[in-house]
C-alpha cells in the first residue's frame, strides 16, 4: 500500500453486455435517465440542448440531477470518443474518466477520478463520497444491464439527510 495515492482512484467491474449497450447508456440523457439521474442536459456550444438519444460531445456542458436529493452536478465533456471512452470535469472539483474495453465474454469499465485536491476537505468527500458513489454506480449499471434491474432509490426523500451521499447505497 505504499504507492497509494490520494489525488485519484480507480474503479472496475466487468460486465457482462457489449461496449456500445454500455456506452449508450454512459453517453446519452436517455441512457443516463434509465437508471441513473432524474435528470440531465447536454448543452452544445452554441446553446443548443442535446436530444435524448443523442451522442455527448467534447465541449458540451451538463447539468445532472439525482432523484431523492436536490444536489446537482454541472461540468463539461472533456474528451469522447463516441464508443469506449469519456472524460468530464466533475464539479469544480476533479475529472471522471469512464473507459471500455472489450474482453471478450464481458466489458471491463474502468472509472477514474483524478486531479483530485489534496486538502483535508475536498480528499474526506472524495474519497468518503465520490468513491462511495462511484463504487455503487458501477454496479448499478451491471444490474441493469445483465438483470434489467435498477438498484439506486428513486423514491425515498433523503433531503433531509446531510449524510445521503455518504452513508446511503442510493
Amino acid at each position: 500500500m505504499n504507492n497509494v495515492r490520494l489525488d485519484c482512484f480507480i474503479k472496475k467491474i466487468h460486465t457482462k453486455t457489449s461496449p456500445g449497450r454500455i456506452y449508450s447508456c454512459r453517453g446519452t440523457r436517455q441512457g443516463l435517465t434509465s437508471r441513473f439521474l432524474s435528470n440531465a442536459t447536454y448543452t452544445t456550444h452554441d446553446g443548443s440542448e442535446r436530444g435524448l438519444e443523442d451522442r455527448v460531445q467534447k465541449g458540451d456542458a451538463y447539468c445532472r440531477r439525482w432523484h431523492n436529493w436536490d444536489d446537482r452536478e454541472e461540468g463539461a465533456v472533456l474528451e469522447t470518443d463516441g464508443r469506449n471512452f469519456n472524460k468530464f470535469s466533475f464539479g469544480a472539483i476533479s475529472n471522471v474518466s469512464v473507459r471500455l474495453a472489450d474482453q471478450g465474454d464481458s466489458v471491463l469499465v474502468t472509472l477514474l477520478q483524478d486531479e483530485i485536491p489534496t486538502d483535508k476537505d475536498t480528499m474526506d468527500n472524495a474519497f468518503y463520497g465520490c468513491s462511495n458513489g462511484w463504487t455503487f454506480w458501477p454496479t448499478n449499471l451491471k444490474a441493469y444491464l445483465e438483470h434489467g434491474i435498477v438498484l439506486n432509490e428513486k423514491t425515498v426523500n433523503l433531503r433531509n439527510d446531510p449524510f445521503a451521499g455518504f452513508e446511503y447505497v442510493i
